[in-house]
């Protein structure tokens, strides 16, 4: 017999799930019988202490993956989550030069993975625009990443906060906020739409740049995102030097945000990190527990 090590589903994505479980078991115990009567002929069901000759048991992580919206943390897909994690921190931490925290990599790694198993239809381009809010903005803090290849794109570079998120213009952001007018900076997993141009101002002058609209993931963290107006964009505030700050925006210089918005729009994915805020930490939806 079969036993599924555990699972966690929520929403009504479980009955399908458990439907499955129930078909693989009822499968074992007749395959089991047969052996036990040394029918063995050519229609005999082959008993394995292997998941894999039941797809319904080997394909429970990938069928548990494809359920969109639900928070998934069944064991065996925690475990592919993680294992990819570390195998990408293998590959580029030696690249990434300050973190505000020793798992604030590992963290957004974690929630990517997390996310793009349960989504492979939405991550459509394997880009990850990260920000590590932990760090002040006149420290470069902003990296994308080419997680297939699991290489660095473009990186570290200076990105803003929102005026919302600190009292002073170089403090480090400590308040988030997904509420409309806070002109803070949210915390979370985007994924990334459509690119279009971006009109702001500055000094009372205008000024155009390629801008990235953004879908929040991260429920009450981020959800607002759109209709709050919150986007990746260039900016002539932010600089190799450090940045300005934002209405709650992650902005970038302006050439970079030519070269890099592109890449991101469509299917790629922004993860916005801070240890600052604990309750983010503890509930984020795609940051696995514990």
């Amino acid at each position: 017999m079969y036993r599924i090590v555990s699972s966690r589903l929520v929403g009504g994505s479980g009955i399908v799930v458990i439907a499955l479980i129930a078909v693989a078991a009822v499968t074992t115990s007749k395959a089991e019988a047969a052996s036990a009567s040394g029918s063995g002929g050519a229609g005999a069901i082959p008993v394995s202490g292997s998941a894999a000759s039941h797809p319904a048991l080997s394909d429970l992580a990938t069928i548990t993956a494809a359920l969109p919206g639900d928070r998934v943390t069944a064991r065996m897909l925690d475990r592919k989550v993680i294992e990819s994690a570390e195998a990408a921190l293998r590959a580029v931490t030696h690249r990434v030069k300050r973190s505000s925290h020793a798992d604030a990599l590992r963290t957004a790694f974690q929630a990517y993975y997390n996310y793009r198993y349960a989504n492979p239809d939405a991550v459509r381009k394997p880009f990850l625009y990260y920000v590590d809010m932990g760090l002040d903005n006149r420290t470069a803090r902003g990296y994308v990443f080419d997680m297939d290849q699991l290489t660095v794109i473009e990186g570290p570079f200076t990105v803003a906060h929102g005026r919302g998120s600190a009292r002073t213009r170089d403090a480090v952001p400590s308040s988030f906020s997904n509420r409309p007018g806070s002109n803070a900076t949210s915390l979370g997993l985007y994924l990334g739409q459509e690119t279009y141009s971006f009109n702001g101002k500055l000094a009372g002058r205008r000024y155009s740049a390629v801008g990235l609209r953004m879908r929040g993931e991260s429920g009450d963290f981020n959800g607002a995102a759109r209709a709050r107006g919150i986007v990746a964009h260039g900016a002539p505030y932010v600089t190799a030097a450090g940045a300005g700050r934002s209405e709650g925006c992650p902005a970038m210089e302006m050439d970079r945000a030519r070269r890099l918005l592109p890449m991101i729009a469509n299917g790629g994915v922004v993860f916005i990190y801070s240890p600052n805020d604990s309750r983010w930490l503890s509930n984020d939806p795609w940051i696995l527990d514990g």
